[in-house]
């Protein structure tokens, strides 16, 4: 889609938008919204966490400037526009709010629950990658106000994001969240509510098939991916893809889509047992490859 198809179907982004949530995921969101023009305040559990995500944001500004998507003057300003915090209080004023806390579908409630009593009038978005939005939205007093907007990871490159409409959202909801996905230079795509949505219930089905392959012994990890890459033009292998999101990432949705779909999401026990090592992916320095 080019950009100029993008900005006729954008619908400009609230001028206050949050972030709870300031690891990996939630410093790309914020680095997004921020790129769209937005004053954004991202929370995170204690100082030291905020003070790192706003280390991130700035550095990935930085980045952005290096590449020559933003001049400098205008990162200058993405950075005066940012704010972090620990208080749901600070999101008072927002109008967009998404969560990208770990998934623990307790733990997203309560965030959740947080942000309603501190702006009312914002609208809520999960970036879950695989839990169900009418599930979360159960034990929120406005569901109709919640929506999943499943970003990717890397953010800042990625050109995708999921629209999950939930039982309950606001049919304009749903396409007023389309046009903030054009302004911030993505493509939507609308998905029913359903486990793991499109994109993880395809991506996280490829990635087990890898690694029972690699646990069978069909081929090394390199080779497997080679395959997918040259053989079907995947920007990156399964495996390496596995290691970015973080193995036990992918752990807990194929055990979440295992519950929902039946066996074929059952985990691989190479999975489980890298997992039980502490063998994360990137994050821990060691996972199908060595970071």
């Amino acid at each position: 889609m080019t950009d100029s198809l993008r900005k006729d179907r954008a619908t400009p982004l609230p001028a206050a938008c949050g972030v709870v949530g300031g690891g990996r995921m939630g410093s790309g969101i914020a680095h997004a919204l921020l790129l769209a023009g937005s004053s954004v305040t991202v929370l995170e559990q204690d100082d030291g966490a905020a003070a790192a995500a706003r280390t991130a944001i700035l550095r990935a500004l930085d980045e952005s400037v290096r590449r020559g998507v933003v001049d400098p003057e205008a990162s200058a300003a993405c950075g005066q526009r940012l704010r972090v915090g620990t208080r749901a209080a600070e999101l008072a004023g927002a109008g967009l709010v998404v969560e990208a806390v770990p998934e623990n579908q307790p733990l997203k409630v309560e965030t959740l629950r947080a942000v309603e009593d501190a702006a009312p009038q914002a609208v809520l978005a999960s970036n879950t990658s695989s839990m169900s939005i009418g599930g979360i939205g159960e034990d929120l007093r406005r569901p109709e106000r919640l929506l999943g907007l499943h970003f990717f990871n890397p953010v800042p490159a990625s050109k995708l994001v999921e629209v999950v409409v939930g039982p309950v959202t606001d049919p304009a909801l749903a396409e007023q969240a389309r046009g903030w996905v054009h302004a911030l230079g993505k493509t939507p795509v609308v998905v029913r509510d359903a486990p793991g949505f499109a994109s993880s219930r395809l991506g996280v089905a490829i990635g087990l098939e890898a690694i029972r392959m690699l646990e069978d012994g069909v081929a090394t990890a390199e080779d497997i991916d080679a395959a997918m890459s040259l053989g079907y033009g995947h920007p990156v292998g399964p495996l390496k893809l596995t290691d970015l999101v973080g193995l036990d990432v992918r752990l807990g949705i194929a055990r979440y889509l295992h519950e929902q779909l039946g066996e074929r999401f059952r985990p691989p026990a190479l999975l489980t047992e890298m997992v039980e090592r502490g063998e994360l992916g990137r994050k821990s320095g060691q996972g199908f490859y060595t970071w």
